[in-house]
């Protein structure tokens, strides 16, 4: 599984939400960053409203589950969890 980060360079909270990420122990979780404003059709395909969202997807692609706006550390583990 990896986890489709949508973001804007832009957004503050996104900025946030990077380092949070980049300090976390996530294990071997990919993530895939993917700018809204050079990326709108995979932005559209996902029904992304507001950044950051994550959105976690299996190996086929499909979406397992998402959260949207900024996270703490032990939110973003739980997320990644289930």
């Amino acid at each position: 599984m990896k986890v489709l980060k949508f973001y804007a360079d832009w957004c503050q909270p996104c900025k946030m939400l990077s380092r949070v990420i980049d300090d976390a122990e996530t294990g071997d979780v990919q993530f895939e960053n993917v700018d809204i404003d050079q990326n709108m059709e995979m932005a559209k395909q996902f029904s992304i409203r507001g950044v950051p969202t994550l959105v976690l997807v299996d190996e086929e692609g499909n979406e397992v589950r998402r959260q949207s706006g900024m996270m703490a550390e032990d939110k973003l583990l739980e997320f990644l969890k289930g």
